[in-house]
């Protein structure tokens, strides 16, 4: 369980990022891409993106040997440039320490790395070459998505606090208030202290993990936490065009769709015009996927959508939607 600490002065310092940030949410679609999670949801938008990386994005692999960041890349900025001015300016001590960090253990270290390790000059534009062609394949396509989509987030939040207060703005994004700490379910176990640094709560469209904590001395403490419809934001969809069946196959999405009520494999089967097999296979992978359920009454199997399936379900709004 993450356990966020608060002080009476803490509370006064909350606040909801009021636009997006480039490079965490570059930093968390990175790390989706390295998720081995929600395989049928992500797996096409992964095969694609990693198909489309260039070479200059590769070193961005060698930060995170061992599936940790150096902390030096945690960093807010409302544009790209902003972002990459604030990690080149990070101090030179701060950089060595979390190199090591990320690093302990292993004896093999890339060139550059040692580069940066050194405050070479070549291997910090190595580093800003490699995360300027990672965002230009990775976010530049959907950035304007990212900024509907965090637009209507700050709005829900800004009228949840206006409305019902602080507390039930926190609440609502799925952790509790108890004892003075904010309690987010799941591991791994950690306590982040605020001591009147204060917090601020920005929302990803990404990361469909558990909260992404940046803290770090001197700063008010960042929390990231996964928002959005839970799919994979896809450039390649026109408007008008059914998300649903880029990310799950138009014959899956159909058969989610068809899911009203419950419904038994024959009846999918004629809804999909496919043999009764194929439509099991289908329902087969969509409940490993936690979209639907099946239950047995009988000779009977009747499949139902779940909570989860129920959300992807809904018809999505226009990319301008507020």
């Amino acid at each position: 369980m993450l356990r966020v600490h608060f002080t009476a002065e803490d509370f006064t310092r909350v606040r909801f990022a009021p636009r997006p940030s480039p490079v965490p949410e570059l930093h968390a679609a990175l790390m989706m891409l390295g998720a081995p999670h929600e395989e049928l949801l992500f797996g096409r938008w992964r095969g694609r993106l990693l198909r489309a990386l260039p070479g200059a994005a590769e070193p961005l692999a060698d930060l995170i040997p061992g599936g940790s960041a150096p902390h030096f890349l945690d960093v807010l900025g409302d544009t790209r440039e902003e972002g990459l001015t604030l990690i080149r300016s990070a101090r030179p001590e701060f950089v060595r320490s979390e190199l090591e960090r990320v690093y302990a253990g292993r004896d093999a270290v890339p060139p550059w790395i040692k580069g940066l390790h050194g405050g070479d000059a070549g291997a910090w534009r190595v580093l800003e070459g490699a995360q300027r062609a990672a965002y230009e394949t990775v976010l530049a396509p959907v950035w304007p998505l990212v900024q509907d989509l965090h637009r209507a987030e700050f709005t829900r939040h800004a009228l949840t606090v206006a409305e019902r207060g602080l507390g039930a703005a926190l609440t609502a994004l799925g952790a509790r208030l108890h004892d003075g700490a904010w309690e987010w379910p799941g591991p791994p176990p950690r306590d982040v202290h605020l001591s009147g640094r204060g917090l601020v709560l920005l929302p990803t469209f990404h990361w469909r993990g558990g909260p992404l904590v940046q803290d770090l001395p001197g700063r008010p403490v960042v929390l990231a936490y996964p928002a959005g419809g839970g799919l994979p934001l896809d450039p390649a969809s026109a408007p008008g065009d059914d998300p649903l069946a880029g990310v799950l196959g138009r014959t899956r999405a159909e058969l989610l769709r068809s899911l009203t009520r419950p419904r038994t494999t024959t009846e999918l089967a004629r809804r999909l015009n496919v043999s009764n097999a194929t439509a099991s296979a289908h329902a087969q992978a969509l409940r490993a996927a936690g979209l639907l359920t099946t239950t047995r009454t009988g000779r009977s199997v009747h499949h139902a959508v779940t909570a989860l399936g129920d959300l992807l379900n809904r018809e999505p709004q226009p990319h301008g939607a507020r």
